[in-house]
């Protein structure tokens, strides 16, 4: 039997703390959910905010292929008005074909919380479910608290379950609202609940004991078929179950599949999509998908998996959209040098002291601070220079940056550059917001005359890193910088005491490369020597 996929990113997710999303936003994540393969996507909560009314009222324009639009809210809260209880009244005008709606099921929120007595809240959720049936909708009973509920009290746990059964929901959501409960705590509830009521099971999980994804799969082992996450697990407090890692463990280690899932290679995208209109950064260590999920660094390590992959990873990454990394490091071997020369290109002597060379180099750098990690444009450079393959295309001769503090004025920043290329030197002022910014246009300044293609790059971030930082201000930096041209993106790295050298450094490898990659034409690196 396939599982079920239940997206809960658009409402539960925005619960996460620095999380918004506007009204466009919930609609572009919608239309890739639904192109991705999940089977329901809940939108929101229609009467809680002006925001999610809006956004059932444009998601009617949406043509969703594969997926159900769900609404979400909670049990009516008086007796004696259901049919007239404004949740429910929004939910029903969502349009939505399936409403999830949410109940008290441990006995301590029903009688401190709620102030009413078990029977009470067994009608509210009978008589809340079947309104919202009667009007032609699904419903998804979400059983709030359930885990700590049936461990406090299970039979009024189950008598809540079977009232929202007897109401006509079809399916029953279990959740670990607090996010404490232990997978084979899960795996026996969820058998007890299947066996007490025969209707779907689903889990909703959160991750405040770090065990949101495997409590998922410990219920899909025992039986549940409905799964409810967000994209990248986002959500309130530590978040909810990643559905970006359930997916790919069920599919993958499992064997199970989803309704409508037929692309894993897409998971990747589908979490960068996430991220991109969240505004925030990727989780580099996301298992399955970051960055560093099939970073390899150890020199050990590389030489295993050139000769075979599977023995240092768990699955092939081209499974879930990700792809294999080799970093370069104190850490890194003759391998590591091999692999990296390989994926850009570059033929390595297979004997000979080149490589044995490179990797003390390489390590010697790291010693001092540097990192190719993020910094590659700078890690191909070495390796073109000791194969006798590049020479610098200019040469910064003297350097000089002053900052002027006025009160009550703007600050002014200058940098004063000397640069040869070939036998001329180019001595060039320049202006600008900060010192590095003032560094960039000087050097920029300075050598537009011979390599008109600078144009078009530009500085896309800029980050510094203090090391050794016991030494205060007389640490060392790293200043990492990544540098793009409107198709491509490329890092370098300088270090020093200095700032602004670790800067400069930075900077001359960045245009260094981009003029290296056009194969640009320049004077020879002995005339820039013996100028």
């Amino acid at each position: 039997m396939a599982i079920e996929l239940y997206d809960t990113t658009l409402r539960d997710g925005t619960q996460g703390e620095h999380i918004n999303l506007s009204v466009q936003d919930k609609l572009l994540i919608t239309e890739k959910l639904d192109e991705f393969g999940m089977d329901f996507i809940e939108g929101g909560w229609p009467s809680s905010n002006p925001k999610d009314e809006e956004f059932f009222l444009k998601a009617r324009k949406l043509t969703l292929d594969r997926s159900k639009l769900c609404s979400f809210g909670s049990t009516a809260r008086l007796l004696q008005n259901i049919e007239n209880d404004p949740n429910l009244q929004g939910l029903l005008h969502s349009e939505t074909p399936v409403i999830t709606i949410f109940g008290k099921t441990w006995i301590a929120h029903t009688s401190k919380g709620l102030g009413i007595s078990e029977e009470e809240n067994a009608e509210l959720i009978y008589r809340s479910v079947s309104f919202l049936n009667s009007h032609g909708r699904e419903v998804f009973f979400d059983a709030e608290h359930f885990f700590d509920g049936f461990k406090d009290n299970p039979l009024f746990a189950l008598r809540m379950l079977k009232a929202a059964a007897e109401g006509g929901a079809s399916r029953l959501v279990l959740c670990d609202t607090n996010g404490g409960s232990l997978p084979h705590e899960i795996d026996a509830i969820v058998r007890r609940v299947l066996a007490e009521t025969g209707i779907p099971v689903g889990i909703h999980s959160h991750n405040d004991g770090d065990l949101a994804v495997a409590n998922s799969l410990a219920a899909v082992i025992a039986g549940a078929t409905h799964i409810h996450g967000t994209i990248n697990g986002i959500g309130e407090r530590c978040g909810n179950a990643n559905l970006i890692s359930i997916i790919a463990n069920i599919m993958l280690k499992m064997d199970r599949n989803f309704t409508f899932v037929e692309h894993l290679s897409q998971l990747t995208s589908l979490s960068k999509f996430v991220y991109e209109i969240l505004n925030m950064p990727p989780d580099g260590k996301a298992p399955f998908v970051g960055r560093s999920a099939f970073a390899h660094k150890g020199g050990i390590h590389v030489s295993a998996v050139m000769k075979d992959s599977s023995l240092y990873e768990h699955i092939d990454p081209k499974l879930v959209g990700n792809r294999q990394r080799v970093l370069v490091s104190e850490l890194a071997g003759q391998s590591n040098i091999r692999y990296k020369a390989q994926e850009l290109g570059i033929e390595l002597p297979e004997k000979g002291e080149l490589l044995k060379n490179l990797v003390n180099h390489i390590k010697e750098l790291e010693h001092k601070g540097y990192q190719f990690d993020g910094a590659e444009a700078s890690f191909e450079l070495i390796l073109h220079r000791e194969l006798g393959n590049f020479n610098p295309y200019f040469e910064v001769r003297e350097s000089k940056v002053t900052i002027e503090s006025r009160k009550g004025s703007k600050n002014v920043d200058q940098a004063v550059l000397k640069v040869a290329v070939g036998n001329e030197i180019e001595h060039i002022a320049a202006d600008g917001d900060g010192p590095v910014n003032a560094l960039d246009k000087a050097l920029r300044k300075a050598l537009i005359r011979f390599y008109p293609q600078i144009k078009t790059i530009k500085l896309v971030d800029y980050k510094v890193r203090v090391l050794e930082e016991k030494r205060g201000t007389s640490a060392k930096v790293r200043v990492l910088i990544e540098t793009g041209n409107g198709r491509d993106t490329w890092g370098t790295v300088g270090v020093s005491t200095n700032i602004i050298e670790a800067s400069l450094q930075a900077l001359c490898d960045s245009m260094n490369y981009h003029l290296f990659i056009l194969k640009a034409s320049i004077p020879s690196g002995e005339e820039l020597l013996q100028d």
